[in-house]
Order: C-alpha cells, then structure tokens, then sequence
C-alpha cells in the first residue's frame, strides 16, 4: 500500500463518507452552530452599542455635571458678593447713624453748655447787681433811700458791661 497511488475504491468510499459527515453536519450541527455563532455576533454587537450608549450617556452626564458645577459656582460667587455688599451697606448705615447720633449729642451738649452759660451770666449779673447795691447802700447809707431806683441805674450799667 503505497500513500501516493490510493486505491479506487478507499477514494470512492471516502468521499462517500466525506460527503455522508458533511450531509449530517450541515443537516444537524451546522445550523445550530452557526444559529449560536450569529446569536452570539448579535450580543456582542448589541453590547457594544449599549456601552457606545452608555459612554455617550456619561459623556453627557459629566459635561451636565460640569455645567452644574460651573452654574454653582458663579450662584456662590453672586450670593457672596451680594453678601458683601449688604454688610458694606449696613456697615455704612451705622455709620451714618453713629455720626449723626455723635453730632446730635454734640449738638445738645453745645445748647446745654450755651444754656448754662447764659444762666450763670444772668446769676452773676443779678449776684453782682445785689452786692454793688449792699456795698454802696453801706457806704452812702444816708443817700440811698429810694433803693428801687438805685438798683435799675446799676443794671442799666452792669447791661451795658460786657463779662465776656
């Protein structure tokens, strides 16, 4: 039996049993197979899509997320900044309130003082008026009988003194 030269009838019978395997394969296992091999392309590609949807969809969500993160942070800043403004703004109304309060009380003790002071020129006139009628009434005891007349002379002279 030599390998290169077969004989006729194993060629026959091998290809009969060639053609008799590829007949049950195609009609039992091949089918089958190639139903699995598709079904299976038909996952992968269905994953593939769903994980491109996936990553479009978190692509999404990220550029969402910085968008919000930008809104945010622009919210902070207007919310501090309108803060700051409202402390400069009560800050500057005490101020305001302090010096006028600080001028009102300057005001008041200035109208005190010059109160006090015009009282204490009219008590000091009216002191000065008595004395000047006690010492001349002890001087000129005699002379000085009608006192009421003696007195408004003084007055009339001390009024037209200046004590400043």
């Amino acid at each position: 039996m030599d390998l290169l030269s077969p004989e006729p009838g194993l060629v026959i019978w091998s290809g009969v049993t060639f053609l008799v395997l590829v007949f049950v394969l195609g009609k039992f296992a091949w089918n089958p197979m190639l139903g699995a091999i598709k079904e299976r392309e038909d996952k992968i590609e269905n994953a593939l899509k769903a994980a491109a949807a996936a990553e479009e969809e978190y692509k999404k969500i990220a550029d969402a997320k910085v968008k919000m993160e930008a809104e945010s942070r622009l919210e902070r800043e207007k919310i501090l900044k309108e803060a700051r403004a409202m402390k400069d703004s009560i800050i500057e109304e005490a101020r305001q309130q302090a010096i006028a309060a600080a001028e009102k009380v300057s005001a008041d003790a200035r109208a005190q003082i010059a109160k006090e002071t015009a009282d204490a020129k009219a008590e000091l006139k009216s002191q000065v008026a008595k004395l000047s009628v006690e010492i001349a009434g002890r001087i000129l005891a005699e002379d000085l009988q009608a006192t009421g007349k003696q007195e408004k002379l003084i007055e009339k002279y001390l009024n037209e003194s200046n004590f400043n």
